[in-house]
């Protein structure tokens, strides 16, 4: 009896040992293991990465525009960006550079001239010299001042012939242009103006034959007479009639 009686303490008192034991044993495994993150731990992290990125790219930006400064173009409508330390020729090439992406037409005058091969204007040399350049009318010129007329009047000549070859300018809805009909404005007679037409009943100014053509054989509407496109039409179809005697009413 006594045997077994033992026998049953020594069995008690192990499984309390082992218990004691495994509950060290976890306990200790326990220490050192983070506690679990909520759920929305990893989503409010994520939300806060954007700000601090956006935050950064706000600083450099700031530190970008302390360093360069904003400057109007040759052509007082368009913008360059460059740093604030340029100076002289420098700054005038990079405002050139910025002008001319902004206006990769700039040769267009002499495409013109080339493709249409339209009339230069009168020489007026002479107002510089002899009688004429003595108590002119207008005033005492400079050869500047006859640079600036023969540039203003072939700009205005080579934007008719640049309109006068475009269906597009013109509006047409059927495709045509001035230039099917009359090539390098042939045929226009704008000397003879004005005169009797019989396609609009009365007498015409040479505008108002243009939109005639504008609104029958090119199908558009009629041009502004006063307008750009008129003014510039009209320059090129009588430069192109250059040395022809004035004759009006002639048919």
């Amino acid at each position: 009896m006594n045997q077994l009686v033992m026998r049953d303490c020594a069995g008690r008192f192990f499984l309390v040992a082992l218990t004691l034991c495994l509950a060290v044993l976890f306990a200790g495994c326990g220490a050192d293991t983070e506690p679990p993150r909520p759920p929305q731990a990893d989503a409010l992290e994520k939300e806060a990465e954007p700000k601090d990125t956006q935050a950064n790219a706000e600083d450099q930006e700031a530190a970008g525009d302390e360093q360069t400064t904003k400057l109007t173009t040759c052509d007082g409508a368009n913008t360059a960006e460059v740093p604030k330390d340029l100076a002289g020729a420098p700054l005038a090439r990079a405002l050139m550079e910025q002008w001319r992406r902004d206006h990769p037409e700039r040769e267009w005058v002499a495409e013109q001239r080339e493709a249409h091969a339209f009339n230069p204007p009168a020489d007026n040399s002479d107002v510089l010299e002899g009688e004429q350049a003595d108590g002119h009318a207008y005033g005492n010129f400079t050869p500047q001042d006859l640079l600036t007329w023969q540039r203003e009047t072939e700009t205005l000549v080579a934007e008719g012939s640049r309109i006068f070859h475009s269906n597009g300018e013109l509006g047409s809805t059927v495709a045509v242009s001035c230039d099917m009909c009359h090539p390098h404005a042939s045929n226009t007679h704008p000397e003879t103006y004005p005169k009797y037409q019989t396609q609009v009943g009365r007498v015409a100014l040479l505008r108002d034959m243009i939109n005639w053509c504008v609104e029958n054989p090119v199908r558009a509407r009629a041009l502004d007479p006063d307008g750009a496109r008129m003014r510039a039409l009209e320059a090129y179809i009588m430069a192109q009639r250059k040395g022809v005697e004035l004759d009006y009413g002639k048919h």
